[in-house]
């Protein structure tokens, strides 16, 4: 129990002690940043200066006598030995162990590590590589080829093998030898660098022939690319076989014909008879492929023929240049969008001015065939102009009238005339058909217009045409025909009108104003009103002027009517003139106390009392300033659109004299000027009181 007692006592003090050993974690009052930082880079460089991690070398073992190297020998190769039984597979164990015996100049026991290796990875790249360079590095020529020819024929597609054998090959000057192992390579076809190092092999050592078989061979059957076309070429051109270097371009070009046309390929060729001074040669190239690549994998192909006509072209090949890049650019835009009319447009215009007719058509064609996709005319407006433009190109440019009929024929059958149609293309045709002095086919085309789409702009220049004509005849149908279309059209009924006025015939043409004015529905009445009126003026038919302005004042109240019925009576009759003009504007006073639009008022007795400065008495003077209303400004409160209040907006009344209801108003209006009068002068008595003693006194 004791001992017990003792135990607990022992293990209680020991955890005391240990508590008390537990170090407390002390609370950071001040959390703020310290007033010297220090950084990471601080931090090792103290360490580097004071050298705190650097180990002491371990001690050097000088190896004195046979029996102490071979028990260290023994001891390496044991460590190396259990290394590898650990871990078969990790090669650089076994590297390090073969290079070890090498240092030791241990080299059939460095080959025995190599070969052992070899068996567990063959595959290993570098393995091969180190057994090899140890067997070069101690001059075992016949073993290292032995090494190389092994790894050749097990890793046949492993490049490096080939270029470090045939390399040492040529160290050595085994030419044959090396000669020998690029044909082996070269039987497995690999890829293009190594016929080319092969190639250059050849040439190192002058042989001409071998490399141009070599290229032969490359081209036909392994790698029949283009820059290896352009590689063979460049190698005939350095040699300076010129002709063969013409040659096998032209093979090239043969080779891959159209379908596979590579712009690299006819840039070099264009460049190789650039250097020969064949300029019309280069030429030629240049324009051939640009007509045969496709533009967008062309630009290249532009780019160095530009060069090309700047160097050694004249103006016009130049601009040649520059317009077939344009049309390129254009090809672009109308092949992204076939409906960008204005891509067309301006594509055409290019076309147009250089090219021959053949061409122009075959673009317009292409442009006139992306027919609006909705049959509205506002999608048309465009499009239609690309026809108009098309015949007129045909008619004044490429002089073919047989073809510019054709063109206008085939647009109006395209066009959709129940929808819509284009008075501009039925006029534009009929004007063609006059100028080739075909009236019948003119008149059929206007005619059928008019028949299948009749519009007013068609029956105008129907009409002018006729005019232009003298045939009179055949205008008054048409006009019958365009007023029995479009009775509401003012402007027609006036100017039928005025077509029998010209030709003499009065009284027609006061039948066709009064059916015009009998028209229940009408686009301008006022206008056609006018027109009658002037032409009884004109005819100097005074009364029956005088029944059209009553006729047409049951009809209208219109201050203007009054005004101008006024300065009528003014200007016709010599005697009784001026009071027929004052009881107009009597009557207009009269009928004008009912309008609401009181500035229409303001506005006749404005011009009466400019009738009566002009021609009045005093005493009609002084009656017209009575009837002259009173301004004055007002307030009234503006509403929203919602209802609710948006403020007071001021305006402009007039208080009238003659209205009775307005009486007690004017005399309120009276009696407050006479108070405000008033008191502007008390107010100016108070001011000046010396000037009142003076007159006082005086």
């Amino acid at each position: 129990r004791g001992g017990a007692r003792a135990h607990s006592g022992g293990k209680m003090a020991s955890t005391a002690a240990g508590k008390q050993r537990i170090p407390k974690v002390a609370k950071v009052k001040n959390k703020a940043p310290a007033e010297v930082q220090i950084t990471a880079e601080q931090l090792l460089r103290e360490a580097k200066e004071r050298e705190l991690e650097l180990l002491p070398p371990p001690p050097q073992q000088k190896i004195t006598d046979v029996e102490e190297l071979n028990d260290y020998k023994l001891r390496k190769r044991k460590t190396f030995e259990d290394n590898i039984r650990k871990n078969r597979t990790v090669i650089s164990n076994w590297i390090k162990y073969a290079q070890w015996e090498e240092s030791l100049k241990e080299i059939q026991r460095a080959r025995s590590i190599y070969e052992r290796a070899l068996d567990v990875d063959y595959r290993n790249v570098t393995l091969w590589l180190k057994y090899a360079e140890m067997e070069m590095k101690n001059r075992q020529v016949n073993h290292a080829r032995n090494i190389w020819d092994r790894a050749i024929t097990t890793l046949p597609r492993v490049n490096q093998f080939w270029y470090k054998y045939t390399y040492m090959e040529e160290m050595l000057g085994n030419v044959a030898g090396s000669r020998q192992v690029f044909e082996r390579w070269m039987e497995w076809q690999p890829e293009e660098q190594a016929w080319h190092s092969y190639i250059n092999f050849e040439l190192r050592y002058k042989e001409v022939d071998r490399a141009r078989s070599i290229y032969e061979t490359v081209l036909v059957l392994v790698h029949p690319e283009v820059k290896n076309w352009i590689k063979y070429a460049r190698f005939e051109e350095k040699h300076s076989y010129f002709a063969h270097a013409r040659k096998v371009y032209e093979r090239a070009v043969e080779f891959f014909g159209e379908e596979h046309m590579d712009e690299h390929l006819y840039v070099a060729f264009a460049k190789f008879e650039e250097n020969q001074k064949e300029f019309e040669r280069v030429r030629v190239i240049y324009k051939y492929a640009l007509d045969r690549i496709p533009k967008q994998d062309a630009q290249n192909l532009f780019k160095n023929y530009t060069i090309f006509e700047k160097k050694f072209g004249d103006r016009r090949g130049i601009e040649d240049i520059i317009v077939s890049k344009r049309r390129f650019q254009y090809e672009e835009e109308v092949k992204a969008n076939p409906h960008n009319y204005d891509a067309w447009f301006d594509y055409l215009r290019l076309v147009e001015s250089d090219t021959d007719a053949e061409t122009v058509r075959e673009v317009y064609e292409r442009a006139i065939a992306n027919v609006p996709p909705i049959q509205e005319k506002r999608h048309w407006k465009r499009y239609i102009y690309l026809w108009i433009n098309y015949a007129l190109y045909e008619e004044l440019e490429a002089k073919a009238s047989k073809r510019t009929r054709q063109v206008y024929q085939a647009c109006l059958e395209l066009l959709p005339h129940k929808k819509f149609t284009f008075a501009k293309m039925w006029l534009l045709y009929a004007q063609f058909e006059i100028r080739q002095k075909n009236l019948p086919l003119a008149r059929r085309a206007l005619g059928t217009s008019i028949g299948k789409c009749p519009k007013n702009k068609l029956f105008k220049g129907y009409i002018e045409l006729e005019l232009q004509l003298r045939e009179f005849d055949r205008c008054r149908k048409l006009y019958e025909k365009f007023l029995e279309f479009a009775p509401e059209n003012c402007t027609s009924w006036i100017k039928f009108a005025e077509l029998e006025t010209i030709l003499g015939d009065i009284d027609r043409a006061r039948a066709i104003y009064e059916l015009a004015i009998g028209q229940p529905r009408l686009d301008m009445p006022e206008v056609l009103w006018k027109s009658y009126i002037d032409f009884e003026i004109e005819q100097e038919e005074y009364e029956k002027t005088r029944s059209l302005y009553r006729r047409l004042l049951q009809r209208t109240q219109h201050v203007k009517v009054w005004i101008s019925l006024a300065q009528f009576e003014l200007s016709a009759g010599r005697e009784e003139r001026l009071p027929r003009c004052r009881q107009v504007y009597e009557e207009a006073n009269k009928a004008m106390r009912s309008c609401e639009e009181k500035e229409e008022r303001v506005m006749l007795l404005e011009s009466w009392r400019s009738f009566e400065e002009e021609f009045g008495t005093d005493a009609t003077k002084e009656r017209i300033d009575k009837l002259m209303p009173e301004k004055i400004k007002k307030r009234r409160k503006l509403q929203a659109e919602d209802g609710s209040d948006a403020g007071w907006e001021e305006y402009y009344d007039y208080i009238f004299p003659e209205d009775t209801a307005n009486q007690p108003n004017l005399k309120l209006l009276a009696m407050a000027k006479l108070w405000k009068k008033q008191q502007q002068e008390s107010e100016a008595a108070a001011m000046d009181p010396d000037k009142d003693i003076d007159e006082s006194q005086t």
